[in-house]
């Protein structure tokens, strides 16, 4: 059946991308994607600030904060600055905001996966109606992802500490020098690109209910990655030439470029899913039936 529909999608290209557009279109997906950047907004601060209050326990939090900002450059490019500074006064000042505070951060923490989860299931509608995910494996799913992301972080930030050295060394092959001075950044740069691709490739996994083969995830974590990518340095060019938001909204400018580019961001992912969801669709209706017959 899978090369009966991958032949469909290369003999019927045009028509299964249509399906695609009226899917997510009947399925809402700006609302959805509107949604999900939306509590996305609500939980990039109070989760990382969480996950530096942690790790800032048996890590040196500059490196901490450093590593966090190549990570908010690949979510909101023009805005991490912004973002860091908002976490950096949280964690110079965690201490004041007590247990029920921390509990309140936990809370907001979990709402980006957790709407995520809720919009995934819309687009895999086939496969609720089929079966449900007990409410506890929901309400675990965004804390194992906030550890994940605990884990990659100081991952990353060690390493960066073993790369940083590099700047100042050079390589000598058949006689000639390289400089190895920005080796770093590059590096970095395509470690968080790698752990881009496989944290998406997780949620197509992990976030709608039922099986999804590795290989087909893993594909939609690509193309997703590489489509945020080219629309990540598109928008940094729009909010930096083109757009008049500063003018508009003024002090409130960052926070709606932050929950613009989020919204970018989720309409990917989701839009992503629906491809996954036709495809696993073709072959279930009449029209797809016919273009296997075809």
């Amino acid at each position: 059946m899978s090369s009966s529909r991958f032949r469909f999608v290369l003999d019927h290209p045009w028509q299964f991308a249509v399906r695609v557009v009226n899917g997510f279109r009947a399925n809402q997906g700006f609302l959805l994607s509107g949604a999900v950047a939306y509590y996305t907004l609500l939980t990039i601060v109070p989760m990382f600030a969480l996950i530096l209050v942690g790790l800032s326990q048996i890590h040196e939090t500059q490196g901490l904060l450093e590593t966090l900002r190549e990570y908010l450059v690949l979510i909101t490019p023009s805005q991490a600055d912004a973002l860091i500074d908002q976490i950096s006064a949280f964690v110079q000042n965690w201490k004041v905001v007590g247990l029920t505070g921390i509990l309140i951060l936990l809370f907001f923490s979990s709402l980006a996966f957790t709407s995520l989860e809720s919009a995934m299931s819309v687009i895999f509608f086939h496969r609720v109606a089929i079966q449900r995910r007990h409410f506890l494996i929901s309400a675990i799913i965004p804390y194992c992802y906030i550890l994940l992301l605990a884990i990659g972080m100081l991952l990353v930030s060690t390493v960066s500490g073993s790369l940083h050295s590099l700047d100042a060394k050079s390589l000598t092959v058949l006689g000639n020098h390289w400089s190895l001075s920005g080796l770093e950044t590059a590096l970095l740069y395509l470690l968080g690109v790698g752990g881009e691709i496989l944290l998406l490739t997780s949620l197509y996994l992990v976030m709608p209910v039922g099986k999804l083969s590795l290989r087909h995830a893993l594909i939609g974590g690509i193309t997703a990655a590489l489509l945020w990518e080219v629309t990540r340095h598109i928008l940094v060019w729009y909010f930096s030439t083109l757009s008049l938001v500063n003018v508009v909204y003024g002090a409130f400018a960052t926070v709606v470029i932050i929950l613009l580019t989020l919204e970018a961001a989720a309409i990917i992912v989701l839009l992503g899913a629906q491809v996954i969801a036709e495809y696993e669709r073709i072959g279930s209706d009449s029209t797809a039936t016919h273009g296997l017959q075809t």
